[in-house]
């Protein structure tokens, strides 16, 4: 299933040929396309989950908006878990360890499942009270606490997927987990059709037919996707354990935890997830801010933020084959290329962001229509579209060089960057305008934060000096 030309790159990389120019570009782009795919696939299932339930009335997108920050924060604790597992098996493989990669994976699979469990226990605990606490009406209270609870419930689930497609994506296959995200998508469109609308007819080629449904609104939508992801996860822990020629389990090695794993799986994780908490955060104050707006600034911003998440995914699939790579490239002691690299794969994110960011620009009244048939909604949100078209490509710097660090192991200070410039930037800024502008004045402050967010990561690239640390913490060397 892999890309032959990305696996023969690869391993010419682990072995320590010269790579021209033209190769080390055409390496990122051919595991970039594949991520970018998985990373769109994932934004699509929110597109079709918000279009579905868009027909339902502003009501019940305003419930999933409400809680939509807090999803957020608790799918980018399990992301940013494997984080550290995933990383180290690049360095394994790319120094030609597999033995070592695979006894990480079983590490890393089995500490993933108890994870979610506390997720799941504290997304449950506060599934009832979290839609009051953040100020919806209670007329929409009521369905933003099934859609959370189903959804905190459908963690493990979501997490053993994303650890696996990690793990995958690590061993330098990055066009399976891509496909089985394109195929979640179709399953997620196929089971909210069931599970979101009653069962109605429909005349086709002048026969009547009846489409059977459920009519569990938008708790079917959570369901929905629920048992997506249930589906694409046995699938994608199968071609991990039973058909990856680095990673399939082998017989006579079983499952040890090792202390050094896991201490250097903490040390790439936690400031990943402190990341993800902190910016969770801000997004769930960034709810509270929009709420007294009125449930058509709630739902313009909740479509909007979906709408713009097909712009900026092409950024987290680059940054996500750029770990890949830096983190192969780090493991066969390949010092050469790291920066080097890691620049490329940043100015190609910020070449397809900018593309991306202008697309958006052009069709924000389309993107908005698509998933609200209310006309005020789509008005406002055509109009904070545009405002965050111009900050694209600062944020595709900022994402890329994100992951490029990660490759290297580098997690805590470009952790502690995101934090300054959300906190001190566009949540003091977002509190200030949205009495005086509204929507937009939110979504100024968060254009202006993001171009500041970039400023710093490209200094951060610029000046860094986490190339020569990972080399001696992860080089050959040290991981035989």
């Amino acid at each position: 299933m892999k890309n032959d030309k990305s696996a023969e790159l690869l391993e010419g990389l682990r072995a320590g040929r010269k790579l021209s120019l033209q190769q080390q570009l055409l390496l990122i782009i051919h595991l970039s396309v594949p991520a970018i795919f998985a990373q769109i696939s994932s934004i699509v299932m929110e597109y079709i989950d918000a279009s579905m339930v868009g027909r339902l009335g502003a009501d019940a997108s305003a419930s999933i908006g409400l809680v939509a920050s807090s999803t957020w924060l608790l799918g980018g604790l399990t992301s940013a878990f494997n984080t550290g597992f995933s990383v180290q098996i690049a360095h394994r493989i790319g120094a030609g360890d597999d033995v070592g990669a695979r006894r990480i994976m079983k590490q890393g699979l089995a500490v993933a499942l108890l994870y979610s469990l506390v997720l799941l226990s504290i997304g449950t605990g506060i599934s009832r009270t979290l839609p009051e606490w953040l100020g919806g009406e209670s007329r929409i209270c009521q369905d933003a606490f099934h859609y959370f609870l189903i959804y905190s419930l459908a963690l493990p689930v979501m997490q053993m997927n994303l650890a696996a497609g990690a793990m995958l994506q690590s061993s330098g296959n990055m066009r399976l987990p891509s496909i089985l995200h394109v195929l979640m998508c179709f399953l997620d469109m196929l089971f909210n059709m069931f599970l979101i609308f009653p069962g109605h007819n429909i005349r086709l080629a002048g026969i009547t037919l009846l489409i059977p449904g459920m009519g569990l609104g938008v708790l079917g939508a959570a369901l929905g996707t629920a048992l997506a992801q249930l589906v694409i996860m046995i699938c994608m822990m199968y071609f991990l354990l039973a058909r990856s020629p680095a990673l399939h389990l082998r017989k006579g090695e079983k499952l040890c935890f090792h202390r050094k794993d896991l201490k250097r799986a903490v040390c790439i994780s936690v400031p990943v997830a402190v990341e993800q908490f902190i910016m969770s955060g801000a997004q769930i104050m960034s709810t509270r801010i929009v709420a007294p707006l009125g449930m058509i600034a709630i739902a313009a911003n909740s479509f909007s933020i979906t709408a713009e998440s097909l712009c900026y995914m092409p950024g987290y699939g680059i940054g996500s084959a750029a770990t890949t790579l830096i983190g192969q490239s780090v493991g066969a002691g390949r010092h050469d290329l790291t920066k080097r690299l890691g620049w490329i794969a940043t100015g190609f994110g910020m070449a397809v962001m900018a593309v991306s960011g202008a697309v958006m620009y052009l069709i924000a009244p389309w993107m908005i229509a698509v998933l609200s048939p209310d006309v005020a909604i789509r008005a406002l949100g055509a109009q904070v579209l545009r405002i965050e078209a111009f900050a694209e490509p600062m944020y595709a710097a900022s994402i890329v060089a994100s992951g490029v660090f990660r490759g290297a192991g580098d997690t805590l200070i470009p952790s502690c960057l995101n934090f300054c410039s959300m906190w001190l930037v566009r949540l003091p800024l977002a509190a200030f305008l949205a009495p005086r502008l509204g929507l937009r004045g939110v979504w100024i402050a968060m254009c202006i934060e993001l171009c500041i967010r970039g400023v710093l990561f490209l200094m951060r690239l610029a000046f860094s000096k986490s190339w020569d640390k990972a080399d001696k913490r992860h080089g050959t060397k040290q991981l035989t």
